[in-house]
């Protein structure tokens, strides 16, 4: 039997997406690029927490969140849950107690960076569509205590994931391997919490992404008519509002990001409303459509949490500058230390 195309592309994918690097590759270069991988993830945090890309207090401790949620995603579900476990089979991460750990800390990992995109989307349909509320809601301790609420109540929801986890054998007394219990399986209480986390992550959190941003798309376009018409403009005049401008300017990052975690888990989303009303229970083989859809889903999920740092990049420029700035400052310290040395 021929190795599943799923199968392949995950091989790359995965350790592409954790940056790792590709099968056959040593130990060395494993944990090189693994740290390269963090290294360029925090560049990426820090920069944003400098303060220095032009964006409002209350936008920066959002995208900081997200971008530090995002992280733990891949680190805890593409490296440490997916892709150590291929390559390096009898890893620390095989014993049970430290499976059963990474499995509550993956989808609390999940949890938060989704719900961490809600309240970034919802901030901004506030700041766009209610300016009475943007001077005391669109602050940075409204965001501190969002980006904290979400975060403890993701950390409560994903707990129950610990306790579904058993090992498959043992070996000198130590239980290795993972597996969920029978009672997972059988019990009403383990059907009843597996759907409402499958509501509450990411069916609930892709909805009101959608409606936030279509309500605020309306708000967009009524606006621009009423100033357009306060200008006794017509549609075909090329009037420069500087205030429309600016707000077309800020709503972009936000359009960028919420359509991104649209796109990539839209499959997800889908697949897990028809998963549910056919009652999919296991798969008849690596070519069963049903697996292939769930396998794609799951790595458009892992795409979307490494989409951000780019995002900023392409569309900030002053994000770009201050990236430019900490790639090139080791060089230009280099530089000066030689011209030291040299006269």
């Amino acid at each position: 039997m021929s190795y599943p195309i799923v199968w392949q592309i995950e091989d790359v994918f995965y350790p592409l997406i954790s940056a790792i690097g590709v099968p056959g590759q040593d130990l060395k270069m494993f944990t090189s690029t693994s740290m390269s991988f963090l290294t360029v993830n925090l560049v990426a945090i820090l920069i944003l927490s400098r303060g220095k890309c032009g964006l409002s207090e209350c936008i920066t401790h959002y995208l900081v969140g997200m971008a530090v949620a995002d992280l733990l995603v891949v680190v805890f579900d593409a490296i440490l849950w997916i892709t150590i476990p291929i390559y390096l089979p009898h890893s620390f991460v095989k014993l049970t107690p430290v499976c059963s750990v990474l499995s509550a800390l993956r989808s609390a990992a999940t949890v938060i960076s989704v719900w961490f995109t809600v309240t970034f989307t919802f901030d901004r349909f506030v700041a766009i569509c209610y300016e009475r509320l943007k001077a005391k809601f669109c602050t940075k301790t409204t965001a501190a205590a969002f980006l904290g609420t979400v975060t403890v109540l993701g950390c409560l929801e994903s707990l129950p994931w610990y306790f579904a986890i058993e090992p498959r054998y043992f070996i000198d007394n130590i239980p290795w391997g993972c597996t969920h219990k029978q009672s997972y399986y059988s019990s009403p209480g383990w059907a009843a919490f597996e759907m409402v986390n499958y509501i509450l992550t990411p069916c609930v959190p892709f909805f009101l992404i959608l409606l936030f941003n279509v309500l605020t798309v309306r708000r967009i376009l009524v606006s621009s008519q009423i100033r357009r018409g306060l200008h006794g403009q017509k549609s075909t005049e090329k009037h420069k509002d500087a205030e429309i401008e600016n707000r077309f300017k800020s709503i972009i990052l936000l359009f960028s990001i919420s359509g991104s975690f649209v796109l990539l888990w839209v499959t997800q989303v889908v697949y897990n409303i028809y998963a549910r009303i056919i009652d999919v229970r296991y798969y008849k083989s690596a070519t069963d459509p049903c697996f292939i859809a769930d396998r794609t889903a799951k790595m458009l999920q892992l795409l979307s949490s490494c989409t951000n740092t780019g995002i900023y990049a392409i569309i900030q420029v002053k994000f770009r500058q201050e990236l430019k700035n900490a790639i090139i400052y080791p060089f230009n310290q280099i530089a000066q230390v030689w011209n030291r040395w040299r006269f």
